[in-house]
């Protein structure tokens, strides 16, 4: 997964300055240093990094700690802060009209996702947005994308318009506009053709493109695993296009990432969706409080939250938001989250956006096949233990391990690995708790304070309180 080695290393980082009393230059220096080895190797422009360490420093130097806040709470805080608006500050969303037609044209590379993430969004669009969307298959050059398009079509119940590859691309999206026009479609999805690298014939057709049907998004498809090249390319598009938005494709790979951390700061480009998976529904909107933080360890609850509500009924989802985040639960609640976990995809992905989670050893390793072995394992040790145990692992002594992991057929080295991941989630849960509580953590808008209400029937979390998702 993206940003793995940048989380560990940060978590790393952070130790420097755990115990002090007080942030000053010399038990500072250490930490940024580490923390700027680690933008750089994760991938991060230099400039970039350069402006945001004097930037961490600047704000954290001398800051008195606050009652309830260890130092390095209060460091994460002005890194998430940072990370954030490196990010964007804000999710931006699509620009679509609130009636009538609107148009997005996809662009991008060869090779890069773009045909694909042309069915995310409509999927997104359709499923969380009611809008009626209509593909149109304008890469020319690759008929075999037409023939790809048709089939992701077909596999969400989207329309795709296509007339082969006879047609010129600027006469097919005329015959497109209108066909959408008369058909009364929200939403005109374009895929263009993209190439191996940025051209004039490839540019010259997406000009024309352009000022055919005056799109209200132009999003740029990009490939994570591509590096630095990321802001070279957007650059290029954008200087052309005047591209509005990214769409980051391939997150789940095995890319430093620090790239995306790069392109806004340097582009003025938002990142506005991201692709973490080869299937439709793989494609998320872009948050960049979420994703910062994912990369400090704090897990993304919010996330965690909207794939409960859409597996789960309001009620279970009401349930994981109070015990995740009032730091309540015991590890019986632990096991039955994890089964309801299951539901929601890929275990080694979800567990990731449990706080505490990122700093458990080996956690980044693990895979599909080996989550699934753990959670067995993780059930069997459980229900091996006492009701009283369950509620409080801490009663646990050798003798107590021993007669679970025989009864579990592990062993006490598991029960105890188990007994630490358990331990450092309510820890990280706490911490969170704590830097809510004084007030150190950005607002909460209202229209998330309203959905919280909602779905806590009235009654916010302590951690919410002073959140803002």
């Amino acid at each position: 997964m993206a940003f793995e080695s940048l989380s560990n290393k940060l978590s790393q980082a952070l130790r420097h300055i755990r115990g002090k009393d007080k942030l000053s230059e010399n038990n500072m220096e250490s930490m940024l240093k580490e923390v700027r080895m680690a933008l750089l190797e994760a991938d991060v422009n230099y400039q970039v990094v350069k402006k945001l360490i004097a930037d961490i420093k600047e704000e954290a130097i001398g800051q008195k700690v606050m009652t309830s806040l260890e130092p390095d709470q209060m460091v994460v805080k002005v890194v998430h802060d940072k990370l954030v608006e490196l990010l964007g500050s804000d999710q931006t969303s699509l620009n679509l009209k609130q009636n009538g037609l609107s148009t997005i044209m996809m662009v991008g590379l060869q090779g890069g996702g773009k045909t694909t993430s042309v069915a995310k969004i409509a999927n997104l669009l359709k499923t969380k947005q009611n809008k009626k969307v209509l593909l149109v298959a304008c890469d020319l050059i690759r008929p075999a994308a037409i023939d790809q398009l048709k089939t992701l079509g077909e596999s969400i119940d989207v329309e795709v318009f296509e007339k082969g590859v006879s047609i010129s691309a600027e006469e097919l999206v005329k015959q497109a506009k209108s066909y959408a026009h008369n058909n009364n479609f929200d939403v005109m999805i374009i895929d263009t053709a993209g190439r191996l690298h940025v051209d004039e014939p490839l540019m010259n057709e997406l000009s024309a493109i352009k000022r055919i049907v005056s799109p209200e998004e132009i999003l740029l498809v990009v490939d994570a695993m591509s590096g630095q090249d990321i802001i070279n390319v957007a650059q290029s598009f954008h200087d052309l296009l005047a591209v509005t938005g990214l769409v980051v494709t391939k997150m789940d790979g095995d890319s430093r990432g620090g790239a995306v951390l790069s392109v806004k700061s340097l582009t003025d480009v938002p990142v506005k969706f991201v692709g973490e998976g080869e299937k439709v529904s793989d494609m998320d909107v872009f948050y960049p409080e979420r994703l910062a933080d994912r990369i400090l360890g704090m897990g993304d609850i919010m996330t965690l939250v909207e794939k409960a509500e859409q597996t789960f009924d309001p009620d279970e989802s009401q349930k994981i938001m109070e015990k995740m985040m009032n730091g309540t639960f015991d590890l019986d609640d632990m096991l039955k989250q994890m089964k309801l976990m299951k539901k929601m995809g890929p275990l080694s992905g979800v567990m990731k956006l449990i706080p505490g989670m990122s700093q458990i050893p080996g956690m980044n390793q693990i895979d599909d096949a080996q989550a699934d072995n753990s959670m067995k394992m993780t059930e069997a040790i459980i229900n091996s233990m006492t009701k009283r145990e369950r509620k409080d692992p801490s009663i646990l002594r050798n003798s107590h391990k021993q007669r679970i992991a025989k009864g579990s057929g592990t062993t006490v080295n598991d029960v105890n690995r188990l007994v630490n991941s358990f331990k450092k989630q309510k820890e990280m849960m706490g911490a969170m708790s704590r830097m809510a509580a004084s007030g150190t953590m950005p607002n909460l808008d209202p229209k998330a304070l309203e959905r919280a209400q909602k779905m806590s029937k009235g009654q916010i979390p302590s951690f919410m309180r002073g959140r803002r998702f």
